[in-house]
């Protein structure tokens, strides 16, 4: 914890010196978020994704879209999955190897981890009062 916050060796002394305190380190594969990886190519080829959240450029707005739309937490979209004739566990809803369309849940979660977020709007996530569903993807950081 300590090597997030620097002393100002300036006329201040003692300030934490600019934004390092509120950046997050990543662990991990920073390019796929440590997805799998046809989850993550279902998102990034979404339409939803591409269009229109592609539009969306910052934290309150892409809150705000997940209060609207998130409905469940699951990978996929109800019943846009073919599990007929598949057994372990590609056949039940854990399984990602048949694929199907890529839930809003997952895209919002990619699309914030595109914006970068900082400690403060992490926390913001994890303790908003309005939606479980705004909870449950501040807690997959």
């Amino acid at each position: 914890m300590d090597e997030d916050y620097s002393a100002s060796s300036s006329a201040g002394g003692g300030k934490k010196a600019g934004k390092q305190h509120n950046t997050l380190p990543f662990w991990g594969n920073e390019s796929s978020m440590n997805l799998n990886a046809l989850i993550l190519a279902n998102i990034q080829s979404s339409s939803y994704f591409k269009v229109h959240l592609f539009k969306l450029k910052t934290y309150h707005e892409v809150v705000d879209e997940i209060y609207y739309q998130v409905k469940h937490m699951e990978p996929w979209e109800r019943g846009s999955r073919k599990t007929s004739g598949q057994t372990g566990m590609c056949g039940g809803v854990r399984g990602v190897g048949a694929g199907g369309i890529v839930s809003t849940a997952y895209c919002l979660l990619y699309k914030l981890y595109t914006l970068r977020l900082t400690r403060k709007q992490i926390n913001g996530l994890l303790n908003h009062t309005d939606s479980a569903y705004i909870r449950a993807l501040g807690r997959c950081w």
